[in-house]
């Protein structure tokens, strides 16, 4: 292997480690006008930052650029010294079953819920009592003891 192989095969590795232009959106606790220039100060001299932009409203901080999320997040954490999580929310819209138990949430913002569609759904027999579970697989199709009427 050549020197001109090494240098090729350099640039190759570099063009497959740039990242993809990101959205990061974290919550975080503002409450006056110093604890929303500490939080943007906190991630504007981050390398890739293209954009910060803070709702104090909302407890909302979203930065754009060719950043990692969790490094994001670890900056806030570390220069502020605020508790912040990323942005737990999504709009009213997209959730199919806004007022299920896990998706409505007092804190949100207007218009907003918490996202459950990540969330895996609880079994069908969760609530259910056990005179009610003893029931129902009396006669199901997986219990091989179960009841047949015909």
């Amino acid at each position: 292997m050549g020197f001109l192989d090494f240098c090729s095969r350099d640039d190759r590795d570099k063009k497959l480690k740039r990242k993809q232009l990101k959205t990061v959106e974290i919550k975080v606790r503002m409450d006056c006008e110093g604890c929303e220039r500490k939080v943007k100060k906190s991630v504007e001299g981050m390398k890739g930052v293209t954009n910060v932009e803070v709702d104090p409203k909302q407890h909302k901080l979203t930065v754009t650029g060719y950043v990692d999320p969790n490094k994001v997040l670890q900056r806030v954490r570390h220069h502020t010294g605020k508790k912040a999580d990323f942005w737990p929310y999504v709009p009213y819209d997209v959730v199919p079953h806004p007022y299920a138990p896990g998706a409505y949430d007092k804190k949100a913002p207007p218009g907003y819920v918490r996202n459950v569609l990540d969330e895996p759904e609880p079994p069908p027999l969760a609530r259910a009592s056990s005179f009610e579970v003893k029931t129902v697989s009396a006669f199901s199709d997986e219990n091989p003891n179960a009841c047949v009427v015909m």
